[in-house]
């Protein structure tokens, strides 16, 4: 296989989901690697340098929660979970953690493939245009960092602060969940709950003035329960 092919970690320690994955990444020309445990996937991370990470969360000697914290220490190597774990609740946790993504078993294989490939678009993107571009183009829309403005088919948008601080922290993780806690902490400064009405409120509006159907967004996709992500049109 070519050695310019990206290479993913797999961290998977029940045996058929692990070779459902592997045969997968296989058969659509990825490399990878595989472990069985928590230690065993940070040491691999460490050492092989992956450019992405597919976590179970129950691992058998550590919490897959705790693996995407050591990892993140050194590296934002984007992490994808694989997990039974269905709640709202652990979701937020995984992604609060540093998770890029998160896949609930059973899962189809489309579905894996789609999100890498959302992933390593997301990271070609960054590698040539840097994350941190002074201009943001997504379909119609437009955001100038430099200027502190927003268009959308050319047109300038008349957005309050908060709606403008919301919109560039979305196009600057375009692809990644973000959730409820941590966009109240990065916009209002704190995870206070009672905060999350005013976020729901500036959501709302936001997409009033970017989308042309807000009950049919075409940028911004509600998580129902965790939080929000900037589609790539």
């Amino acid at each position: 296989m070519s050695e310019d092919k990206p290479l993913l970690l797999v961290v998977e320690d029940d045996a058929a989901i692990r070779n459902l994955i592997a045969t997968t990444l296989d058969v659509h020309g990825y490399r990878y690697l595989t472990a069985t445990s928590g230690y065993s996937a940070v040491a691999a991370a460490a050492t092989h340098s992956p450019q992405a990470i597919l976590l179970d969360l129950g691992l058998p000697d550590m919490d897959g929660v705790d693996v995407i914290r050591k990892v993140r220490s050194w590296t934002d190597t984007p992490i994808i979970v694989i997990s039974a774990r269905s709640e709202d609740a652990d979701k937020i946790v995984a992604l609060d953690a540093g998770a890029d993504d998160y896949l609930t078993k059973p899962f189809s294989v489309e579905e894996l493939l789609a999100r890498l490939r959302v992933t390593f678009r997301r990271l070609a993107r960054e590698e040539t245009e840097g994350a941190t571009a002074s201009i943001f183009k997504n379909g119609d829309l437009e955001v100038s960092y430099g200027s502190g403005t927003a268009s959308l088919a050319g047109e300038e948008l008349h957005l309050t602060p908060i709606e403008y601080k919301l919109l560039c922290l979305l196009a600057k993780n375009v692809g990644k969940v973000l959730t409820h806690q941590f966009i109240l902490k990065e916009v209002w400064g704190s995870t206070d709950e009672r905060d999350l009405a005013s976020l729901r409120v500036f959501m709302g509006s936001l997409r009033k003035k970017i989308e042309a159907d807000p009950s049919h967004p075409r940028y911004i996709q509600t998580h129902v329960g965790v939080g929000y992500r900037m589609l790539r049109v």
